[in-house]
């Protein structure tokens, strides 16, 4: 744990916290606690935006939807990229604002920084291809097609990565040409504060961006029945998304969505044993496993199992937990005191029926939210934590005896964002490829998506995609045009 001197020189790195509406920074009459998760001591105020507070950041959008809709592609691209050199050049402080209001350790905070950047970059790239097409047509008539902004949008970020996940939704609207509301989490909201004030120094028009805090169901039950609002864009759990789609149908609103994940990892025997362990360890505990991607499901050949399950533990279990400002740690604490008891219980349902803990399995000291890498072994199908995400750090470990049997465990939960796979023979790549079910299949490595790359899931881990080429899809509507050259 860092001295009480540092924690104290700490807060100095943490910005004022303000809503940012039609190009102003503004306080609110009340106000919530942001808590540094490794300490449980109090860092930030943050301010909630009340009706009128809201009612004001639509106007702003959609004023600055109308000048911002007419900047040119070129002009939005430079925009962006200036705002993200000045995220690059900030990284430190941007990063620190994150370890301190997270908990994940420094190191990944400023990987963080950079990845949301780097969405920020692409999707600049991107402003400037939403290219539309000239359909064939008979002599005197022209059928064209026509790519523009769908609007002003309503966005809802979440906690566990403070900085890219507000970064996705706002490259994709801001390239796009759309006006955005974003509703950052309560918890975190350092990451995206730090992105409104690169791009206020960027010269983005005032409107185009604002940002909101508060009671999220109250946020989302006045916003997204507004009249100009013309997509909600969310990243988080399966059940608020799915209270927020049916809310955004009752509008005929279309929605993005980003939702829960459960990641099996279908380990082969022809794969590297004791490497492929070692990394499922290092990267389960990642974020401290607060990833909807986060590999978790290890399902393992039982000619195997038994070696790779001994490495993984070993190193699961030789994980350094603390403070993430302190050197060396690699795994920070839970982001909220809540997911202690959640994961708590969880834990207590395997072992009641079944299930065998190698390590770990409850709380990591008396301050702060820390909780002991925890590896599960020879879970039974009927366990709680089968079928539920746990959004922490525990990772299942089943054998299985061939791939048909692992490929029907791993599709036998409603979620489907992430999935992974390690071997090395083509025709169980093949037949994984087309039979796991999930959104992003990656073989050989626990990598989910790059910002070049399409993101997004399938059945009830949501619906849409964010990144690559088909990201800027879902921030535009499709125009059709029949010019024709005489009235008939």
């Amino acid at each position: 744990m860092i001295t009480e001197q540092i924690a104290k020189d700490t807060v100095l790195m943490y910005p004022e916290l303000n809503l940012f509406i039609a190009g102003e920074w503004r306080k609110a009459n009340s106000d919530l606690s942001v808590v540094n998760p490794a300490t449980e001591e109090e860092i930030g105020s943050l301010p909630c935006a009340s009706k009128a507070d809201l009612d004001d950041a639509v106007e702003a959008a959609k004023k600055g939807f109308q000048i911002w809709r007419q900047t040119s592609p070129r002009n939005r691209s430079d925009i962006i990229l200036r705002a993200a050199t000045l995220m690059r050049e900030r990284q430190e402080e941007i990063a620190q604002s994150i370890t301190l209001e997270h908990g994940k350790p420094l190191p990944q905070a400023r990987l963080e920084v950079i990845r949301g950047v780097e969405f920020f970059e692409w999707d600049a790239g991107e402003a400037m291809r939403t290219y539309g097409r000239i359909i064939p047509a008979a002599r005197g008539h022209k059928f064209s097609v026509h790519q523009q902004p769908i609007g002003i949008v309503v966005a809802f970020s979440p906690w566990n990565f403070p900085m890219s996940q507000p970064a996705r939704k706002i490259a994709g609207a801001l390239a796009s040409g759309c006006s955005i509301i974003l509703k950052a989490a309560e918890e975190t909201p350092a990451g995206a504060i730090h992105i409104a004030r690169a791009f206020e120094d960027a010269g983005l028009p005032p409107g185009v961006l604002n940002l909101v805090f508060g009671i999220p169901s109250e946020i989302s039950n006045y916003l997204i029945p507004k009249d100009p609002i013309r997509l909600v864009a969310f990243t988080g759990s399966t059940t608020v998304g799915r209270q927020l789609t049916t809310l955004a149908s009752e509008y005929m609103t279309p929605v993005l969505m980003e939702l829960g994940g459960h990641a099996p990892v279908i380990v082969c025997e022809d794969t590297e044993v004791r490497a492929t362990a070692v990394l499922g360890a290092i990267r389960k505990m990642r974020n401290a496993g607060q990833v909807c991607t986060s590999p978790t499901r290890f399902f393992v050949h039982k000619s195997i199992f038994d070696e790779f399950t001994t490495a993984f533990v070993r190193r699961a279990a030789s994980t350094v937990v603390g403070n993430g400002m302190t050197t060396g740690v690699e795994m920070g604490p839970l982001a909220n005191e809540r997911r202690i008891p959640a994961l708590s219980a969880l834990i207590k349902n395997a072992e009641d029926c079944g299930a065998h803990i190698a390590t770990g399995g409850s709380r990591d000291g008396e301050t702060g939210y820390f909780f002991k890498p925890t590896v599960l072994t020879n879970v039974p199908a009927d366990a709680k934590i089968m079928q539920e995400e746990p959004f922490g750090p525990i990772a299942v470990i089943n054998p299985f005896s061939s791939l048909e049997e692992a490929i029907t465990h791993a599709n036998s939960i409603p979620y489907g964002l992430a999935g992974y796979a390690f071997t090395n023979r083509a025709d169980y790549i093949d037949k994984m490829i087309d039979e796991v079910e999930v959104g992003n299949l990656s073989i050989n490595t626990l990598e989910a998506s790059m910002p070049e790359t399409p993101f997004g899931g399938v059945k009830s881990s949501g619906y849409g995609r964010e990144g690559g080429s088909e990201g800027l899809g879902n921030y535009m509507t499709i125009k059709n045009v029949w010019h024709s050259a005489k009235v008939n």
